[in-house]
């Protein structure tokens, strides 16, 4: 039986670039919160903080979830993300290529299903919480 989980990302920089954060909440088939990780991630900009939510995301799913298949629903506030790793934007940025390589060979090592999806910053709050305390720190 495949598990359902519901990523929630977001990436932020102040000043962008400038120093960066990322946070990420994952949840079970019955709303459980089974994570939630915000931190620092030096100095970005708000693009490459997105991507490395997915990333940070999708390695603590691969070391902490054993349970496969897996149907995953990333929801983040970056309609550039998610309409890259859709494959409906190029992408043009050498670095934001290499990190959505990345995505995509962590995804690879997943058994099952993974999508992503547009989620306005006022349904994203929690993540976005997480990207703004890892700020203040």
């Amino acid at each position: 039986m495949a598990k359902n989980l519901y990523v929630f990302t977001d990436g932020g920089a102040k000043g962008n670039p400038g120093p960066a954060a990322i946070g990420f909440v994952v949840k079970d088939n019955f709303g459980k919160t089974l994570v939630r990780e915000g931190k620092s991630i030096g100095f970005a900009t708000n693009n490459i903080a997105e991507y490395r939510a997915v990333i940070g995301a999708l390695r603590w799913i691969l070391t902490s979830i054993k349970e496969q298949p897996l149907t995953i629903n990333f929801y983040l506030d970056s309609t550039l993300v998610v309409n890259q790793l859709n494959g409906l934007f190029k992408i043009k940025n050498k670095n934001l290529k290499n990190l959505a390589v990345e995505v995509k060979r962590l995804e690879g090592k997943i058994n099952g299903k993974i999508f992503y999806h547009y989620n306005p910053r006022k349904k994203n709050k929690e993540s976005h919480f997480l990207v703004a305390s890892a700020l203040v720190r």
